[in-house]
């Protein structure tokens, strides 16, 4: 394994968050954020705690990832709401 010099820590929060990896992401067309992986964007999402016990049910009902099944649920609630 390689030694690596530590990287300076940004000196302000907008230095913070300019380091993201999604960082001007969001600036593409004005609406996508989030890092692109092949065909899909990386997000970051806060749910309760409920939410995710009841994401992770259908993961294990589904036989499915927690990603696969937020997804799903996701794409299921759009449709259902006309989008």
């Amino acid at each position: 394994m390689a030694i690596t010099r530590p990287t300076a820590k940004p000196r302000t929060v907008d230095d913070f968050v300019a380091r993201a990896p999604d960082a001007g992401a969001a600036t593409q067309k004005g609406i996508l954020g989030g890092v692109r992986k092949g065909k899909k964007r990386q997000i970051s999402l806060t749910i309760t705690d409920h939410l995710l016990e009841r994401a992770d049910r259908l993961a294990t009902h589904k036989s499915v990832s927690r990603a696969g099944a937020v997804a799903w649920a996701l794409d299921v609630g759009l449709k259902a709401e006309g989008f």
